[in-house]
């Protein structure tokens, strides 16, 4: 059975410089960098989508393909990890990121309910944007983090794996 790697899943660099909202970055999409995939540009790019993820805007691949593409990372894996904040997890990670910005500021939580009006919206950035807005970067920063040293330390620990198991096999082979 052939052996199976992340390349194989990686979407085409092609299709990725044609998408018309990545064409923008033109000639930082011809890095050779961005499209390598190694522990470094893996850990880095898994790190900056989950970063880009916690961040309240629209567009937040765009937000990840730039940081990528600053940092000299893997961009297909950090606009493909963006996704783990979609319609389904965003509301538990944005209350989380309200409940951590009220714990550092140390602002009361108040009773939450929604008006779909824009004087609601108003109102409510007054009453919830700033813990929000602290909470989002923090849970970012913090889980951006965590991402990279694991992300790291497993491909460091599988490294170390198979150069174990291919020194036992040299041993068996010549013994």
């Amino acid at each position: 059975m052939p052996k199976r790697t992340l390349r194989r899943f990686m979407p085409d660099p092609e299709l990725i410089r044609q998408n018309k909202y990545l064409k923008m970055l033109g000639p930082w999409m011809q890095r050779a960098n961005i499209w390598h995939l190694n522990r470094r540009s893996a850990s880095g790019a898994l790190a900056l989508g989950v970063f880009s993820a916690w961040m309240p805007i629209p567009f937040q691949m765009i937000l990840a393909a730039i940081l990528a593409i600053i940092a000299g990372v893997n961009m297909p894996l950090a606009i493909a990890t963006v996704w783990i904040s979609n319609p389904i997890t965003m509301p538990v990670m944005f209350y989380a990121a309200y409940l951590m910005g009220t714990w550092v500021m140390n602002w009361e939580r108040t009773g939450f309910h929604f008006e779909l009006s824009w004087g609601w919206l108003a109102d409510s950035l007054h009453d919830y944007g700033p813990p929000f807005l602290l909470g989002c970067a923090l849970l970012g920063l913090i889980c951006s983090l965590g991402t990279y040293l694991v992300i790291n330390s497993l491909w460091r620990y599988s490294i170390l794996f198979s150069w174990k198991k291919r020194r036992e096999d040299r041993q068996q082979r010549y013994s």
